[in-house]
């Protein structure tokens, strides 16, 4: 198998993990949006989870970018001097695109 499949399973398992460890400590079932939260969590077994009140230390697996605000993001990257980033970045640039009609307005 590639490295990427693997990388990704053993990804997927330890999101898996979290949102099981999470879900036995708040005793419920959890809304996509905190499995997606939650499986992100550095430390699932201890950490802080109040909602609305805790501080979360989440580890992302990729992080993704919008328009202006993300090529800002990425020039402050390129002038801190590190050689690549944390975790794989994307950016979505959809305003970049002209109008079929109408494109002096845009």
């Amino acid at each position: 198998s590639s490295g990427i499949t693997q990388s990704t399973g053993e990804n997927m398992a330890k999101l898996q993990r979290n949102v099981d460890i999470v879900k036995s400590r708040l005793r419920r079932p959890l809304t996509l949006s905190e499995k997606i939260v939650y499986g992100h969590l550095e430390e699932p077994e201890t950490a802080d989870i109040v909602r609305g009140e805790s501080y979360l230390r989440l580890r992302p697996d990729r992080v993704a970018m919008q328009d202006a605000t993300a090529q800002m993001a990425m020039l402050q990257f390129i002038s801190s001097g590190l050689p690549k980033v944390a975790v794989p970045s994307t950016i979505h640039c959809d305003h970049l695109i002209e109008a079929q009609l109408g494109g002096e307005k845009d």
